[in-house]
């Protein structure tokens, strides 16, 4: 439908606007929302990532819950718990904050593994299970995870199995000049992202909108020799001599996923090679596994994904 389109455009704008000089991030988050999957935002601090959720929230109008990861936050304090009332004698469900639309799980890495665990359940089946009784988690419920790269001492890397949860790995980088001094004369007008009031910014769209967009992405039309294409990537992958892991049978699916969301947001209703090499990147950054000796020879993932699209034939 041409509105939901332009509803998703319009979104894409105006978080264009808050959040200067990075609008191929923007764009893949939009892919991963699509497509249903959860999203790691790494990048180094200052770089506008919690900002960035915030504002998307708003935009879309989904209710929104914020978690400051520490060592000492324990998996009650995100899941929610059973609380006794000592007037009615009765146990009382006090929710946590993963009973939100949009999650934003800060510094996933500084929380121990039992902690970061908690999520894994909601982010799979989209519930929650508190003293053997299954609570279901809204519709739209959408994980976004952010963490340090610089910064190892006193962190718990995430394990391949929480990983694999996650839809995309986001990189967020420094903006170029012409975007940086655009941020410092927004600062000289007045702007300060810290004061500023995310419930005065205008929303462009809605959660039902989001909903009705996800599944017309399941739509889009996806040819055989495309599906072939990505089966050919996927068991490449797996086969590499410098790759101790591979792509999972579930990255499998959420290529085909976030390949027809690219052509929709595109404006497409079928699905390109181009489409299915846009969104590698990001979805196998943080799922293949490089071999010990293949990190002492200094190879790089981003490089090793360059180089695996080029490997395989693309179909005509």
């Amino acid at each position: 439908m041409p509105e939901l389109r332009a509803g998703l455009n319009r979104l894409s704008e105006a978080l264009d606007r808050v959040i200067v000089g990075q609008s191929q991030l923007v764009q893949q988050l939009l892919v991963a929302m699509l497509a249903g999957g959860h999203v790691i935002l790494e990048g180094v601090p200052g770089t506008g990532k919690t900002l960035l959720v915030k504002v998307m929230a708003q935009l879309i109008q989904a209710e929104f819950r914020r978690v400051q990861l520490t060592p000492d936050v324990l998996p009650a304090d995100i899941t929610g718990t059973n609380i006794l009332d000592l007037n009615s004698r009765n146990f009382t469900l006090k929710k946590g904050p993963v009973f939100t639309e949009v999650l934003l799980a800060d510094e996933i890495n500084r929380t121990p593994p039992k902690t970061q665990a908690a999520l894994l359940e909601a982010m799979a089946e989209q519930q929650v299970t508190l003293d053997g009784e299954s609570l279901p988690l809204p519709e739209l419920f959408w994980a976004i995870a952010t963490q340090n790269p610089l910064e190892f001492e006193g962190t718990y890397p995430l394990p391949e199995a929480q990983l694999d949860r996650f839809l995309f790995k986001l990189t967020v980088d420094y903006p170029d000049r012409q975007h940086e001094k655009q941020m410092l004369l927004n600062s000289q007008k007045g702007f300060q992202s810290r004061r500023l009031d995310i419930a005065q910014i205008e929303p462009v769209a809605n959660v039902k909108l989001v909903l009705q967009a996800r599944q017309e992405v399941k739509s889009v039309q996806v040819a055989e020799p495309i599906l072939d294409y990505l089966l050919t990537l996927v068991q490449r992958s797996r086969q590499h001599p410098d790759l101790t892991l591979g792509a999972s049978p579930r990255c499998a699916v959420a290529w085909l996923q976030t390949s027809q969301a690219a052509a929709w947001l595109a404006g497409r209703d079928y699905v390109t090679p181009d489409d299915v090499k846009a969104v590698a990147p990001p979805l196998l950054r943080h799922r293949l596994i490089l071999k010990p000796e293949s990190l002492l020879d200094g190879i790089q993932i981003e490089t090793l994904i360059t180089n695996l699209l080029n490997q395989v034939p693309v179909p005509r």
